[in-house]
């Protein structure tokens, strides 16, 4: 082999390589930022079960609710021996009236930390995981509609190929052809053996 050989060799497997890890390395990515959320949802849920049981109650007075960019937010405040706390909620599928009084656990090492008696905890938590999990979906979607695109059109190619090894036949390129004498009558409305 020649080193011209050689090196368009080289050149056409590094072709090849880059694709090869580029592309399962795109659908890991994709795949972890798309389970973060759900798995930041379940831990959430085992936070606020968690706080329930082993949280400190307190009522919660919520003294505004604003709604900014289509996001709906409580401002509750509350108090924990003798100290008053403020702190947000964010409304997701509840959310409380202004100047009524909400049910929370409050954690007993974090008081800024607490779970209400509709199951939201405090803050606005998981917003970061979301995003991250939709740009994971995008990851995921994009290369695999891809490859669909790719080898659905292969594999159509394979289906119609011949058999016996060879690609599909080509269409020849053929010349008019002259209709026989007898055809030419029927076309024209006469019968074929006037």
């Amino acid at each position: 082999m020649t080193r011209t050989e050689e090196s368009a060799a080289r050149g056409r497997l590094a072709r090849l390589a880059r694709p090869a890890v580029v592309l399962p390395t795109v659908l890991l990515l994709g795949a972890v930022l798309l389970w973060l959320p759900f798995q930041t949802s379940r831990e959430q849920d085992r936070w606020a079960v968690e706080l329930r049981e082993r949280g400190r109650p307190a009522q919660a007075y919520v003294y505004d609710v604003q709604t900014r960019r289509s996001r709906t937010t409580a401002y509750v405040r509350y108090e924990l021996d003798g100290v008053t706390h403020e702190q947000e909620v964010a409304c997701m599928e509840v959310c409380p009236a202004w100047r009524s009084t909400v049910p929370i656990w409050v954690s007993r090492t974090d008081p800024g930390n607490f779970v209400t008696d509709y199951g939201q905890l405090s803050g606005h938590r998981g917003r970061i995981q979301a995003v991250l999990g939709a740009v994971g979906f995008v990851l995921l979607a994009v290369p695999l509609v891809g490859l669909l695109v790719v080898g659905g059109g292969r594999l159509k190619d394979r289906l119609t190929a011949r058999p016996y090894g060879g690609s599909r036949p080509r269409p020849r390129s053929v010349g008019p052809v002259s209709m026989p004498r007898s055809k030419r009558k029927h076309a024209r409305g006469g019968r074929p053996n006037d």
